[in-house]
């Protein structure tokens, strides 16, 4: 039998995060690109970000359709939020020469299925990439990091934002994703989580 799922943050009703999901503004535009097999993970942090965002939008899949039509959407400058040798670190907004807001499009999935939506959508790698300049650490405590600096995708919007349009503006975007994880701590057992998790 299966559980009854909330619409919105498809989460079982009984856990449903909507509560913790915020109605944030932004000046900068979010889109996130999301490959298909993410939809059905637990933490589905995508998800998350684009309901707490107004300026933010989800879109499913690994080719996708009207990529040229958003990138040329007027009063934006896209950038692809995605690390590389020619990432270049996100300024404030009053330090940036452009005033145009940024439009960040933002690949989701492991490291290669993000590379692999890179491949299939070359519009997306002719774009400019943009990057943090100082990572804050991961709040993700179920899951060693692939690689030093690896964030969540709802962690690397939210910093993201942070530097652009003012330090700590955008915080509770992550209250939905802290509570996830702490679900999944109290579902598996605290002393599992301690013992699994917390080895130094």
């Amino acid at each position: 039998m299966s559980r009854i799922q909330c619409d919105r943050c498809q989460r079982p009703q009984s856990r449903c995060l909507c509560p913790l999901i915020p109605a944030l503004d932004s000046r900068t535009r979010v889109v996130l690109l999301q490959h298909p097999d993410e939809v059905r993970h637990a933490l589905n942090t995508a998800r998350l970000a684009a309901l707490g965002l107004c300026n933010g939008e989800l879109r499913v899949g690994e080719v996708f359709d009207g990529l040229e039509a958003l990138i040329a959407t007027p009063g934006y400058r896209p950038g692809l939020l995605f690390p590389g040798e020619q990432a270049q670190p996100l300024r404030a907004y009053g330090e940036d020469p452009d005033p145009r807001p940024w439009m960040l499009i933002v690949p989701d999935g492991t490291w290669r299925k993000a590379r692999k939506l890179l491949y299939l959508n070359p519009l997306l790698e002719a774009l400019p990439r943009v990057t943090l300049a100082s990572v804050q650490p991961s709040r993700y405590r179920l899951r060693k990091a692939p690689e030093a600096g690896a964030l969540s995708t709802i962690e690397a919007v939210t910093q993201a934002l942070n530097a652009l349009e003012g330090e700590g503006r955008f915080d509770q975007l992550l209250r939905p994703f802290d509570a996830l994880i702490e679900g999944q701590i109290e579902a598996m057992g605290r002393d599992t989580f301690e013992r699994n998790h917390l080895r130094g």
